[in-house]
C-alpha cells in the first residue's frame, strides 16, 4: 500500500461522507467497547446489540454499514440471520490485511500503548471469511478512495439519492 494507511473505520466514514444522510454506521467497537465495555468473545452481549441496532436502522429506512472485526465464530450466525432476514440487497466486504500491515496500522491508533503485538497476534485471523462466498475480498493494496468507490458502485449506493442534508 502506498501512502497513508487506512482502516475499516476510514472506509465506513468515507462511505458516509460520500453518500450523506440516510446511511447508518453500526460500529462494533463503539457498541462493544464504548457502550457495553465488553470483551470480544462468543455469546457476548454486543452480538445481539449489533444485530438489534442494524435491524432498527434498516427498519427505519437507512442503508447500514456494519463495521468491525467480526470473527466468524463469534458473529457468523448473527450475520447469517441478518443477511437472511434483510428484505433488500446485502453486500459483505472483507479487508484482507496481512499481519505485518495490521501491526503497522495498529501502531498509529490511540490504543497502541495498551494492546501489545502479542495480543494482536492472538486476535489476528487471516481469511476469516463467512461461509458461502458472501463477501468480496479487498486486499491491502487497494487505496482508500478505490475501496470506497468499489463499494459504492458494487452496492448501487453511488446512484441512490441521499436524504435531505
Amino acid at each position: 500500500m502506498v501512502g497513508r494507511p487506512w482502516w475499516k473505520s476510514s472506509v465506513a466514514a468515507g462511505l458516509r461522507e460520500r453518500f450523506g444522510r440516510g446511511l447508518a454506521l453500526v460500529g462494533q467497537d463503539n457498541l462493544r467497547r464504548a457502550v457495553l465495555r465488553e470483551r470480544d468473545r462468543p455469546g457476548a452481549a454486543d452480538i445481539g446489540l449489533i444485530d438489534l441496532t442494524a435491524r432498527y436502522a434498516l427498519d427505519a429506512g437507512y442503508h447500514v454499514v456494519l463495521e468491525g472485526i467480526l470473527h466468524t465464530d463469534h458473529y457468523g450466525d448473527m450475520l447469517a440471520r441478518l443477511r437472511a432476514d434483510h428484505r433488500g440487497p446485502t453486500h459483505g466486504y472483507y479487508l484482507d490485511v496481512p499481519f505485518e500491515e495490521t501491526v503497522a496500522r495498529h501502531a498509529t491508533k490511540p490504543i497502541a500503548g495498551t494492546v501489545s503485538e502479542t495480543q494482536l497476534k492472538d486476535w489476528y485471523r487471516p481469511c476469516d471469511l463467512l461461509p458461502g462466498e458472501v463477501e468480496t475480498v479487498i486486499d491491502a493494496d487497494s487505496t482508500l478512495t478505490a475501496t470506497i468507490e468499489l463499494i459504492l458502485r458494487d452496492t448501487g449506493l453511488d446512484s441512490l439519492p441521499a436524504l435531505e442534508r
